[in-house]
């Protein structure tokens, strides 16, 4: 894939974050069928970065207090989305 193939993909299947930024899903570049290791690499030289895995936090106290709330991720699992900064997506480039 080109570089402007890759942009227009990434462009397609990114949402926009409230800081101005991008953030866009592994499952929604897989399931694209592109190539997953070209795409992550355009993400990587335009700045992308892993988003931020949030630590679980107990619930409190009571019936169900034991349950953990918020995000379940295996320790040293992939990523499940990438954020890229403001401008990242522009036609130029952003870099």
């Amino acid at each position: 894939m080109d570089d402007e193939a890759i942009r227009e993909l990434v462009a397609r299947l990114a949402r926009p974050m409230p800081s101005g930024g991008h953030v866009i899903a592994r499952a929604a570049i897989l399931a694209e069928g592109a190539d997953f290791s070209e795409v992550m690499a355009w993400i990587t030289a335009h700045d992308g970065v892993p988003e931020a895995a949030v630590a679980p936090t107990r619930a409190g106290s009571g019936l169900h207090g034991t349950r953990v709330s918020g995000p379940q991720t295996p320790a040293g699992a992939p990523a499940r989305r990438f954020v890229l900064p403001s401008g990242a997506l522009d036609p130029a480039g952003g870099v």
